[in-house]
C-alpha cells in the first residue's frame, strides 16, 4: 500500500482529501500545520501533498525544502493562489505537480495515480496484498516499510498463490511448482512450509481445503 502524506490546513478539506485517497487504496498521513509536517520530513512515505500557505510560519516551500534533502519523493503542490510565481517556485524547488484550489478531489486522486504509477510502477514489478508490498524483482515482502524475511520456498509459494488468486493447489501440485520435479518425498513439507508462511504474514487469506491442499483469496 502507497503511503501519502497531506498537508492542508483547512481541517475540512484535509479530512475530506484524506477520504477519497484512502477509497482508492492509499495509506494516508495528515497534517494540518507546517511545523508538524517538517518533524516528519525524514518518514518514509511514497508521496506527499503540500499546501503552499499554511497557518503557522512554515510552508509547503520550507518543506519541500527539507524533503529535497534528503530523497526525490514525489511531491503535489495546492495552492488558493492562482499565480505562475508560485507554479515557477514549485517546480524549481521540485514539485511533480501544481493544482490550485478550488479543486475537485477526484481530480487531485487522479494526479496522485499518475505520479504514483509513473515514478514506482516502472521502477519494480510489485504486487499489493492487504498491507504487504511484494517486490516480485527484487524478492522482498514489506508491511509498513518493515521488512518480512521469507525464505526462497515461502516467497516462491507466496508468488505462485498471489498469482493465483482463488485458484486451489493440490498439495503435489504446490510440491511440482515450489520444489520441482525432482523432489521425492513426503507433501506434508508443503504443510509445514504453508504453516510458516502463514506465522510470518498472518493477513494473507490462506484457507486450507481438507484433504487436498490450499487456496489464497
Amino acid at each position: 500500500m502507497y503511503k501519502v502524506c497531506l498537508v492542508e490546513d483547512e481541517k475540512n478539506l484535509n479530512n475530506l482529501i484524506k477520504t477519497y485517497l484512502e477509497n482508492a487504496g492509499y495509506e494516508v498521513v495528515q497534517y494540518y500545520d507546517g511545523q508538524s509536517a517538517l518533524n516528519h520530513v525524514t518518514d518514509k512515505v511514497h508521496l506527499w501533498i503540500l499546501d503552499i500557505m499554511l497557518g503557522d510560519e512554515v510552508s509547503g516551500y520550507d518543506i519541500i525544502k527539507k524533503i529535497r534533502e534528503r530523497e526525490d519523493v514525489p511531491v503535489i503542490f495546492t495552492s488558493a493562489r492562482d499565480q505562475d510565481l508560485d507554479k515557477i517556485i514549485g517546480l524549481e524547488l521540485g514539485s511533480d505537480d501544481y493544482v490550485t484550489k478550488p479543486y475537485s478531489p477526484k481530480e487531485l486522486v487522479l494526479r496522485v495515480n499518475n505520479i504514483i504509477k509513473r515514478t514506482y510502477s516502472a521502477q519494480t514489478e510489485k504486487v499489493h496484498y492487504e498491507n504487504y508490498e511484494i517486490d516480485l524483482d527484487k524478492r522482498i515482502v514489506t508491511e509498513n516499510f518493515k521488512d518480512i524475511p521469507l525464505t526462497t520456498l515461502e516467497f516462491d509459494l507466496l508468488i505462485l498463490l498471489l498469482k493465483n488468486k482463488n485458484k486451489s493447489f493440490s498439495r503435489s501440485q504446490i510440491l511440482e511448482n515450489v520444489w520441482g520435479d525432482d523432489y521425492f518425498g513426503s507433501d506434508r513439507v508443503v504443510d509445514d512450509l504453508v504453516r510458516r508462511l502463514r506465522k510470518k504474514m498472518p493477513k494473507l487469506r490462506l484457507k486450507t481445503i481438507y484433504g487436498y491442499g490450499y487456496r489464497l483469496s
